[in-house]
């Protein structure tokens, strides 16, 4: 089946099966490896992209499901001049990753919550991510990357914190 999408900007015209998920579509038929398969049930978050601007599990998303949407990777997150995203930098300043692979999946996540509420209270940070997974990091250090990215994304000096090692 022939489907048309624009992924990170990019119009793609590809011929997929009608089966093929979305993940695998970005993984190998893109190159875009940044989106990262964990359960396929859409349990973890690992695959989360924007779908039209909302985040989504691309792993139970079938790629005809995609026709004449647009996607956005994490591929996409950081400048053309590879300075970083606001999260970016957050879960890097803020030790808010440990093994990475739940990273592109929050940050995708995150970039939809902090579209939609600037100034989240830490409590609607975890439930703003609650459905996505990280089997390292405790959350803690998650969340004060997501409040530093909202701070420097209003224009308020992020807060200095000490990263908590759990």
């Amino acid at each position: 089946m022939e489907i048309t999408l624009k992924v990170n900007e990019v119009q793609h015209t590809l011929d997929v099966e009608p089966r093929t998920l979305l993940v695998h579509l970005i993984r190998e038929n893109l190159n875009l490896t940044g989106t990262h398969i964990g359960c396929d049930t859409t349990t973890c978050g690992a695959c989360t992209i924007l779908l039209d601007g909302k985040s989504v599990k691309s792993c139970t998303i079938l790629a005809v499901q995609a026709n004449g949407k647009s996607v956005r990777t994490i591929e996409s997150v950081a400048g053309a001049d590879g300075h970083l995203h606001p999260l970016q930098e957050g879960f890097k300043d803020n030790h808010g990753l440990h093994c990475g692979f739940c990273t592109p999946g929050m940050i995708m996540r995150s970039i939809e919550l902090l579209e939609n509420n600037p100034n989240p209270t830490e409590e609607e940070i975890r439930w703003g991510i609650s459905g996505n997974l990280c089997r390292c990091t405790g959350y803690n250090n998650i969340v004060k990357a997501i409040e530093y990215a909202s701070a420097k994304n209003r224009g308020v000096e992020p807060a200095s914190t000490e990263p908590q090692f759990v």
